[in-house]
């Protein structure tokens, strides 16, 4: 792609949450591939959840083949179950889907949901949740691929009607029917900063607790080496 056809962006690296199932439906497929070619004519680089099947697979292979960067983080004991024929660009493996996430999120910019299971919804609305509280500031977007999502949407509407989500908290999501409307509307997307918490206050606790857990793994290995150094004395 030459310089000039490229779409400027704001953001550097998406991250797309998906199914590892393309779903019954052609619709899915296209759009997955739309999307994929929509980061590449914006530069944008891929962050998901790993795995070569399904809207994952069809999704990274697109960025792939269009000289995008692809960065997959998977769980060590779902390598197996997910990861099947040939994977594209980087693959990183974690502990477990907690550290999953929190890397992706790490290294993401913005985050955008095609169709998907449980897996899917649940990855959504933890960025979601955490933008409620102000932990992050970072876009996201649903990609209501032929409806597929009307129904989250009315559900969600519904508890802002019933008082459960602030009325400025439902403009949290970002949602559009194809790729390129959605990645326009998240460029263009301003937080409102109406969260339990702010973003810094966040990070320094986080920080204050890896410390804490940094002092008390030196602590216990000082210990355990103590304890050997003892035990051999006493052995001699």
């Amino acid at each position: 792609m030459d310089e000039e056809e490229a779409v400027r962006s704001r953001f550097k690296r998406v991250c797309v949450f998906c199914g590892s199932s393309t779903g019954k439906r052609e619709c899915y497929k296209d759009a997955a591939i739309e999307l994929g070619q929509e980061l590449v004519s914006r530069r944008l680089d891929l962050v998901y959840g790993g795995g070569s099947i399904g809207l994952m697979g069809l999704v990274s292979q697109a960025v792939h083949d269009g000289g995008g960067k692809v960065l997959g983080i998977i769980p060590r004991p779902l390598m197996g179950a997910e990861i099947t024929g040939e994977t594209v660009g980087e693959e990183r493996s974690v502990t477990d889907m907690h550290q999953r996430k929190a890397e992706m999120a790490r290294h993401s910019d913005c985050f955008i949901a095609l169709p998907g299971g449980y897996g899917t919804l649940e990855e959504l609305l933890e960025v979601i949740a955490w933008s409620q509280l102000g932990i992050h500031d970072k876009p996201v977007g649903l990609l209501n691929v032929d409806g597929y999502y009307n129904y989250l949407l009315t559900f969600i509407d519904k508890a802002v009607d019933d008082g459960f989500i602030e009325p400025s908290q439902r403009h949290i999501i970002v949602s559009a029917t194809n790729a390129k409307e959605l990645v326009e509307k998240l460029e263009g997307y301003v937080p409102v900063h109406d969260g339990a918490i702010t973003k810094a206050s966040w990070e320094v606790q986080q920080q204050e607790q890896q410390e804490k857990q940094q002092v008390g793994f030196n602590v216990a290995s000082a210990a355990a080496a103590s304890a050997t150094t003892l035990q051999t004395e006493i052995a001699l």
